[in-house]
């Protein structure tokens, strides 16, 4: 009889606990989203056979696509200083991939191929012409990959502090499929993605590796970023296949074969960056590169003007 009572005071536990952490995620979701700082009247909608794509398109004359980082909380706003100033004399189309931003978020393994299909098929459905790509951080791969599998579909390649070629070609390890399915779970899972993806810890991003001035961080964006990470049915799967290196891929070989124009810009202020760009014009010596001064991760959001004029000196040489 003892042994029943506490097996029945420990569910009864049990179900509060999973009770009071479940309202906790639901006021979590709602705080981040109630301001609707990414609310935008221009929104276009690409009906992907996986779910719906939000982007935008602004602008006149030579189409050239913005993809974010794959940070669970980037989306397109990550673009919106650099993309006011590309308007003037381009057709830009700023993207949020499935599964971030305003994008639908279903529940699924997201892969590097799955990205690279998006692109492409986002090219030939709602760009219809060659374009050219300005892609940021671990997104680098996306677009090497899209470009050596559909070459036809681009112009010129830039990649804004590509993911070193090291840790591009990660794979899931053996623990990958347990760490996914705790993710997956839908209250602890749901609690760490919401922990990871806090308020307090993307302040920290910014302040530390984002930034290389944190007194220039303001509080919008991060509350932007926030938001971005709480939108759709599904965010926190993205982050599941992201943290599990599903989302990676070994790039060397179509780096290797592209005859597309590659430029290659980074931050100053990232530890290695140098090293990585000289690593990849090793594998494709026709590849050229620079760095900003005084950035760090997200030079198109701290020093839009000075990235705005280098993209410029690159297309005219192009």
């Amino acid at each position: 009889m003892k042994t029943r009572n506490k097996l029945l005071t420990l569910l009864i536990l049990s179900a509060g606990a999973a009770a009071t952490t479940a309202a906790i995620n639901k006021a979590i979701k709602f705080s981040a989203t109630s301001k609707h700082i990414l609310d935008d009247d221009e929104s276009l909608c690409y009906k992907w056979r996986l779910g719906n794509i939000h982007y935008t398109k602004k602008g006149k004359g030579k189409p050239v696509l913005l993809v974010h980082d794959l940070s669970p909380s980037s989306s397109g706003i990550e673009w919106e200083a650099l993309s006011s100033k590309l308007i003037e004399h381009y057709t830009v189309y700023t993207i949020d991939l499935l599964g971030f931003g305003r994008s639908e978020k279903p529940n699924l393994t997201y892969t590097n191929y799955l990205y690279v299909q998006l692109l492409s098929d986002f090219i030939k459905s709602e760009i219809g012409h060659r374009t050219d790509i300005i892609v940021s951080n671990a997104s680098s791969s996306l677009a090497i990959m899209a470009c050596s599998n559909n070459p036809e579909l681009f112009d010129q390649l830039i990649l804004i502090n590509p993911e070193s070629l090291l840790s591009s070609s990660l794979v899931p390890g053996k623990n990958a499929k347990l760490y996914k399915l705790i993710l997956d779970l839908p209250i602890v899972g749901t609690l760490i993605y919401h922990i990871s993806c806090s308020k307090r810890a993307l302040k920290k991003d910014f302040m530390t590796r984002y930034f290389y001035n944190p007194y220039t961080v303001k509080s919008k964006l991060i509350n932007a970023y926030h938001e971005a990470a709480h939108l759709g049915i599904s965010p926190k799967s993205v982050y599941a296949s992201v943290k599990c290196n599903y989302t990676k891929c070994n790039i060397i070989n179509a780096l290797k074969k592209i005859d597309n124009s590659i430029f290659l810009i980074g931050g100053s202020g990232v530890d290695g960056m140098r090293d990585c760009m000289e690593e990849y014009k090793k594998y494709n010596p026709a590849i050229e590169f620079t760095s900003i001064s005084k950035t760090k991760y997200l030079p198109h959001l701290e020093n839009p003007n000075e990235l705005y004029e280098l993209i410029n000196t690159i297309r005219s040489q192009s």
